[in-house]
């Protein structure tokens, strides 16, 4: 049976992660991006979260660790805003032209100049020719759900996904989320396990 509990859009990212059985997660705050690594932080302290927390210097080397994580074989999980993102860009070519099948959470947050923590698309948008997936959420509902689902896509295609919510507008709304069982998740998001062999039947069939 689902539960539902009042979720900022912050903490909707961080459950769907959770419930999509994240192993690796590296990340470095910036506002307003801080609250779903906190919550992730905190669930991997407590064991609530069977995951390895990487604490990193920079958003280059938080999306650097998830790379390798994924490349390993695990689900892996990074998040993000604006100038952070900008930051991230070389290492997002790394993760399209390896496929590999990385979420990345990005709230959107204006790109300087002017200094400005408030919401617009520009740090995604600059992002569109990368190859990254990008997939816009309108509700927290939808920020869960989308998580889950790019976990789902990302690891058939073997592409990497990015869930995008607007500053302020979700992240730090609350609302009622319904939070799926864990057991139905499981059912449509088995752990991961076998998209390397996927990886080298591709690769086989590249050269």
């Amino acid at each position: 049976m689902a539960t539902v509990e009042l979720l900022m859009g912050n903490h909707a990212l961080s459950y769907g992660v959770k419930l999509a059985r994240v192993k690796v997660i590296a990340a470095y705050p910036i506002t307003p991006q801080t609250e779903v690594v906190e919550l992730l932080a905190d669930m991997c302290a407590t064991g609530e979260l069977d995951a390895t927390f990487i604490k990193v210097e920079s958003e280059h080397s938080a999306l650097a660790a998830v790379v390798g994580a994924s490349a390993a074989g695990v689900r892996a999980f990074t998040a993000t805003s604006a100038q952070g993102l900008a930051y991230m860009h070389e290492v997002i070519h790394w993760a399209v032209g390896a496929r590999l099948p990385i979420v990345l959470g990005n709230i959107n947050r204006a790109m300087a100049p002017p200094w400005s923590i408030w919401t617009e698309q520009n740090d995604s948008l600059a992002q569109r020719d990368t190859g990254i997936m990008q997939f816009y959420a309108e509700s927290n509902q939808e920020v869960l759900d989308t998580v889950i689902q790019a976990y789902k896509v990302s690891e058939k295609v073997l592409l990497p996904s990015m869930i995008v919510l607007a500053a302020f507008v979700l992240s730090h709304t609350s609302e009622p989320v319904e939070i799926p069982d864990q057991e139905l998740v499981d059912k449509f998001l088995p752990i991961r396990s076998l998209w390397i062999s996927s990886y080298h039947r591709i690769s086989q069939n590249i050269t």
